[in-house]
């Protein structure tokens, strides 16, 4: 196993022995299981359900301000108007 010495500033140190004791786990075991949640594959998400948008929210590349103005300028252009009248005629008449 390699061996590797992160320096990390003592407020920072100190709330991670905190999460790390809450947990019952060693500091190193939460360094670890953190690190291995960066290098594991995530699920796969049925296409188009929400946890595969979500997904694709919070993955790089991310998304500027202008890039999501320009996704919801074109979802507007593509909507049509309601077509006039009932689309629920009252069948009692009939």
């Amino acid at each position: 196993m390699t061996s590797v010495t992160i320096h990390i500033p003592d407020d920072m140190a100190r709330s991670l022995q905190g999460i790390a004791a809450s947990r019952r786990k060693s500091l190193e075991e939460l360094a670890l299981e953190g690190l291995a949640s960066l290098t594991q594959a995530k699920p796969k998400h049925p296409r188009g359900s929400a946890a595969a948008l979500l997904q694709v929210m919070l993955d790089p590349p991310y998304l500027s301000k202008e890039d999501i103005d320009a996704l919801e300028a074109a979802i507007s252009s593509g909507r049509q108007a309601a077509e006039g009248g009932d689309i629920f005629p009252d069948s009692a008449g009939s």
